[in-house]
């Protein structure tokens, strides 16, 4: 008897499932059919799974092929089911040609030819209206987004918008294979091809494009600093709340699922109670690059200031007493290394942020009776330890992260345009708007200085 195995997710079953699993019945005598989990989908990086298992295993069964169905839960389990099960075969869809080579070991291979023109994001969009998302900006940061939105539901990246047109170009050359249209001129018609935009282009540029966006009923993704003043912030958020539409800062580290778990574990009062946050962020930038050559809208704070503020400010809270800046520049006027100190009430933090000065990336919450730390890079939160003062003992967590973490950000804000309305605790407005209030002091305190 010839026995052979595949798998899948068999997600809004479909035409093409039914082709493939038919294919590989008649491969042998025996079929065996993998149904994969959400959770490990979930740990895999892919966000966008519909249906419940119950429902995909009664789909499969119902196609009449599958002499025995199976559940994949975790990695390497491919591996043991072909030696469990004596199999011969193993297949799946063409779309992985070259990924399982390495069972040819255990048995032969067979990539399948899938069926054209239909898949289950397909079906997704005719199921539920995709969220037509566009991009203002097509630099670095843009084309993570593109390549980690195929990980989550309800989304398609249609178009972009930059006024450079060189960029654009590039940007467009690029990813080809996306079909994203490509808008250089006006940005009121490239707001009236989407449901919702990621703001990633210049710092200075974010209110406005914002503003614009929100006015004309577009929920809006924006990366950090949202604003410049805390009065330009509070009227964002209350233009999305009258608008019904979604605002959210693009702090990618707050909406990891490590992150959240330590959170959680701050929260539960196992070190006690925080006195003190320390957080660093610092990267060696181009010595060319704007970052480092804009004295007004670049430096090391305004690019990455935003990383180090939320996790004091998530953990702290927004009632701070005091901010006081000390910065390194360089002999344009922009800061180089800039420390930051925030004193509470009965707490304090200090934070770092560097774009030519390296420094150790980590993130540290000292508490009364014991301290969590979080590696460089704390930011991906893949791994952190709970420590006392028996050092004996230590608590070590090892959180699930795939990607580079914008795929956690993107679904987020997919599932707030979802259900509008709903309050995010992962990062509030009142947060957020605080956060802005640090960078209003900041840019205040260096326009001082430069006047001197």
């Amino acid at each position: 008897m010839k026995r052979v195995i595949t798998y899948g997710t068999y997600d809004l079953f479909h035409e093409g499932h039914y082709r493939l699993l038919k294919r590989a019945k008649e491969l042998g005598d025996y079929l065996i059919v993998g149904v994969t989990t959400e959770h490990f989908d979930e740990c895999r990086g892919k966000l966008n799974v519909v249906d419940p298992i119950l429902k995909r295993i009664e789909n499969v069964k119902k196609t009449g092929f599958a002499d025995m169905i199976i559940v994949e839960d975790h990695e390497g389990q491919k591996i043991e089911d072909i030696q469990k099960y004596g199999v011969d075969i193993f297949t799946v869809g063409s779309d992985w040609i070259g990924t399982f080579d390495y069972l040819n070991v255990f048995c032969k291979v067979v990539y399948l030819e899938r069926t054209p023109n239909i898949s289950s994001t397909m079906l997704r969009g005719n199921a539920y209206k995709l969220i037509k998302t566009g991009l203002v900006g097509t630099g670095r940061i843009a084309g993570r987004f593109v390549s980690e939105a195929r990980y989550v539901s309800d989304i398609v990246v249609s178009d972009a918008y930059n006024p450079e047109i060189e960029s654009a170009s590039q940007f467009k050359k690029k990813y080809s294979e996306y079909d994203i249209t490509i808008e250089t001129e006006d940005y009121e018609r490239f707001l009236g091809n989407v449901d919702a935009v990621y703001i990633a282009s210049t710092n200075e540029t974010h209110y406005e494009y914002a503003k614009q966006a929100l006015t004309h009923g577009k929920s809006v993704l924006c990366e950090k600093p949202l604003a410049f003043t805390k009065r330009e912030s509070m009227e964002l958020y209350d233009l999305a709340l009258r608008k019904h539409v979604v605002l959210m800062e693009a702090i990618k580290a707050a909406y990891c699922p490590g992150f959240q778990q330590m959170l959680n574990v701050v929260q539960s009062g196992r070190i006690g109670q925080v006195k003190d946050v320390e957080a660093s962020f610092t990267r060696i930038a181009n010595i060319h690059s704007r970052e480092r050559t804009d004295p007004m809208y670049g430096g090391a704070f305004l690019e990455y200031g935003g990383n180090v503020l939320m996790p004091i400010i998530k953990i702290l809270g927004t009632d701070y007493r005091s901010v006081t800046f000390d910065s390194l520049d360089n002999e344009l006027g922009t800061d180089d290394y800039t420390k930051i100190q925030i004193r509470y009430k009965d707490a304090m933090a200090t934070a770092k942020v560097g774009m030519a000065v390296k420094s150790e990336g980590q993130l540290l919450v000292a508490g009364t009776e014991g301290y969590l730390i979080a590696q460089s890079p704390w930011w991906l939160t893949e791994k952190f330890d709970v420590r006392y003062e028996n050092e004996t003992i230590v608590e070590h967590y090892e959180p699930r992260f795939v990607g580079d973490g914008l795929r956690y950000e993107i679904s987020e804000f997919i599932a707030k345009i979802r259900g509008v309305g709903e309050k995010s605790y992962k990062l509030t407005a009142e947060e957020s708007i605080s956060i802005t209030g640090i960078v209003e002091e900041f840019v205040k305190n260096r326009c001082i200085e430069n006047d001197r």
